[in-house]
């Protein structure tokens, strides 16, 4: 449970308990960051003596049973705040900025909010969230006054630093003072130049030699690589030094998403719901081509007819949520929210297919459904909550379903490598990893290369005539002769497929493209594509020659709209241009235009590529017409680095003694493989990863051993697979099989 969030009217009874007279209260614009704090506080605190303050919450790594106990960080604005020198003094380690939630619940603040006024008794060391302050010694002394937010982004109060200390020490906090001067005179000592980086890559110019501890090396190339001041400006983390804490950063302060308050749920915000509407898009479009209709079924399942399909449902069965009460009555019997909707459908599929002449019946629902049972949620990748698309169809014939089979994968396919510029390999499934109840499967496989985990991109699914034998979808044979004509000899059993692509699409995206910086979208579903940025403007020119490049950059985003670019002007006046470039380079928009007075005289603007920082003029006039060749030229360019990445990490390998080997390099492995599902298993046993290898294990991605992904279609690309065993056991190979460790 949080811990109640303070208001002005509680502050200012604590102070005035302990005769402080919280007389100096300004109301002013909310405020996002440092920069807009002061903005806002300097207009109407004019003259008046002051210093600004920051207040971080820092989360240090614990055991995993241990209860965590966060570090409340207050200080002057400018001072250095280094958490390696500080957790050495406070004995603590490896000291990371607070999750949102953290800060939520400790504090009852959010990061615009927070100041030494939000704790409370709740964080005493008897309290229910006890915490450590530490007080920059220079504020706990000093008789000057200091800016604190007051429970809001809008409300600032005006503090001596001893009133502060006099405030926090009436709490019955532990607290804390120091000297961050003297921190900062005598700083952490840097990871050696032999030390490897936290990938377990040497950083570029960097000689790689053996270290006596290995953990401890990574850990500090990991904390060297840190920015403790960057909470408010951008990712603190590499993303090959701490992949999952990088991937979580950079959801959120890219604006993809916002935590919800049921875990494993997640808020998506506009700039990433409109990767999935551009998805929407191509693909709705794509199946009316091929004669899918949509429609759309109830989330909700009667137990009788989930039951009825316990081979298909026993794959879901833990991940089925329940509803079990209505208001305060308990209902006669529980209610199941579609973890998939086979069973929702096909009883009406039964009651609408009457006659060959039915089919094919080709529908298709755009939905969300829950799949609740799992301990680590992962935005994107494993929510309890997504969004996705699934199509359900009949036909008479199974040539007429494998056709279908194959003409979505190669949608999908086009969604990954046309939209999301991400290479991804099609194949059909193992037996083992087959849709539950299915007749075959088909996939399109993706890699991340940081993590060398594979990820299922999206599936289309043979069913076979399991589920029209389970629910009776029958049509009477064509073929029939006189004598079985209405009888059950003369029926036939649909032949069904189904297929699915989801919200998953975009963590993949993310995961591929994503640099330190931040985001780096793919240009075709980017919701914006360019952005312009006035430049070059200072309180030297007058509001004319201001104004003429502000109409400037409006103007140039108007007629690219008109073009078709996704394009808007960011006119802001309360932010510098730095952090414009930085908010957008943070957002992953793929082009930056910038206009200044030097290229208002040379019409031409500067454009800045995201993908690889490129710059280069392009002249206004040409602009409508250069700028959609600049999009594509990125968009083919963001592909093939990660398409020349996959490929070097798909890894042929035809002896055991190579293949964990091979894997534990962030690999692929592409064997001769039998096929059989005793050896499957025996190989994700043998291939275990061991935690004396020194990496830093991802406790959210399932097992660490590898399985099969995918048997891919392109069989030539490889030798002729005649006369080869199975590197596991031995037995006569069947098809190249890759197998790799996974999301």
């Amino acid at each position: 449970m949080s811990v109640q969030a303070a208001t002005l009217e509680s502050i200012s009874s604590s102070l005035k308990s302990l005769s402080i007279a919280a007389t100096s209260v300004v109301s002013h614009a909310a405020s996002t960051s440092p920069d807009s704090w002061k903005e806002a506080v300097s207009s109407l605190a004019t003259g008046a003596n002051f210093q600004y303050t920051k207040t971080l919450l820092f989360k240090p790594k614990t055991a995993k049973t241990a209860k965590a106990y966060p570090v409340l960080v207050v200080a002057k604005n400018d001072t250095e705040t280094n958490t390696t020198a500080l957790g050495k003094e406070i004995n603590q380690k490896e000291m990371r900025l607070a999750a949102p939630e953290l800060l939520q619940d400790f504090l009852g603040a959010t990061k615009d909010d927070v100041s030494p006024l939000s704790v409370s008794k709740a964080n005493g060391p008897e309290g229910s969230h006890p915490l450590l302050v530490v007080l920059d010694a220079f504020v706990a002394s000093s008789e000057e006054q200091f800016a604190f937010h007051a429970a809001s982004s809008e409300k600032t109060i005006f503090l001596t630093g001893k009133e502060v200390a006099k405030y926090l020490e009436s709490t019955g906090a532990k607290v804390e003072t120091i000297d961050f001067s003297k921190l900062a005179s005598n700083p952490a000592p840097m990871p050696k130049a032999n030390a490897p980086s936290a990938s377990g890559v040497s950083a570029p110019g960097v000689t790689q030699a053996p270290v006596a501890n290995n953990n401890a090396a990574r850990a500090r190339a990991a904390d060297a690589a840190k920015n403790p001041d960057a909470e408010l400006i951008g990712i603190t983390v590499r993303k090959d030094g701490d992949f999952p804490e990088w991937y979580q950063q950079v959801l959120k302060k890219g604006d993809m998403l916002d935590y919800y308050d049921v875990s494993g749920c997640y808020i998506l915000k506009p700039w990433s719901y409109n990767v999935w509407q551009a998805i929407q898009t191509f693909f709705d479009a794509e199946i009316k081509k091929l004669g899918v209709e949509n429609c759309y079924f109830p989330m909700f399942v009667s137990s009788d007819v989930l039951e009825r399909e316990k081979d298909h449902i026993e794959g879901f069965a833990p991940e089925v949520a329940w509803v079990t009460r209505a208001g305060s009555s308990d209902l006669e019997k529980p209610v199941a929210i579609r973890p998939t909707s086979e069973t929702v459908m096909y009883p009406y599929y039964a009651k609408w297919i009457r006659s060959h002449r039915d089919l094919p019946l080709k529908l298709n629902q755009w939905n969300s459904v829950v799949r609740w049972e799992f301990k680590h949620p992962q935005p994107f990748l494993r929510t309890r909550e997504f969004l996705w698309q699934e199509g359900h169809t009949a036909h008479l014939t199974l040539e007429e379903a494998d056709k279908e089979v194959k003409q979505i994968l190669k949608l999908y396919q086009r969604v990954y490598e046309d939209l999301l510029a991400v290479p991804v390999v099609p194949g059909v499934k193992s037996e083992k990893e087959k849709f539950a109840g299915g007749f075959y499967t088909t996939t399109v496989e993706g890699f991340v290369p940081t993590t060398g985990r594979g990820i299922q991109g999206g599936t289309s699914h043979c069913l076979g005539q399991n589920f029209s034998k389970m629910f009776n979808i029958t049509v009477d044979d064509p073929k029939a002769t006189d004598e079985t004509r209405g009888t059950p000899e003369g029926k036939l059993f649909v032949w069904q497929n189904s297929w699915g692509l989801s919200t998953r699409t975009i963590g993949v995206m993310v995961m591929v493209h994503g640099d330190d910086k931040g985001l780096v979208m793919p240009p075709r579903v980017s919701q914006i594509q360019t952005v312009i940025v006035p430049c070059g403007i200072s309180a030297k020119m007058t509001p004319k020659e201001k104004d003429t490049i502000l109409d400037a950059c409006e103007e140039t985003a108007r007629s690219l709209r008109e073009a078709g670019i996704r394009a808007k002007a960011d006119l802001r006046e309360n932010y510098s241009t730095g952090f414009k470039f930085n908010d957008w380079e943070l957002r992953g928009v793929p082009v930056r235009l910038e206009i200044g007075p030097k290229d208002l005289e040379k019409e031409q603007v500067v454009a800045v590529r995201r993908d690889n920082g490129e710059k280069a003029s392009m002249k206004t006039k040409e602009l409508v017409h250069e700028l959609p060749k600049l999009l594509d030229a990125i968009h083919d360019s963001m592909f093939k680095k990660a398409d020349d990445i996959y490929r070097a990490h798909r890894k042929v390998v035809t002896k055991w003694d190579d293949f964990t080997r091979t894997l534990n390099t962030k690999c692929h492995v592409i064997i001769p493989w039998c096929e059989v599902e005793a050896c499957e298993d025996a190989i994700k046993d043998r291939s275990a990863r061991q935690g004396s290898e020194g990496e830093a294990q991802d406790e959210r991605a399932p097992s660490m051993g590898a399985k099969s992904l995918c048997i891919p279609f392109d069989q030539a690309q490889y030798p002729d697979i005649a006369g080869l065993e199975c590197p596991q056991c031995g037995q006569k190979a069947k098809r190249w099989t890759m197998f790799g460790r996974s999301y």
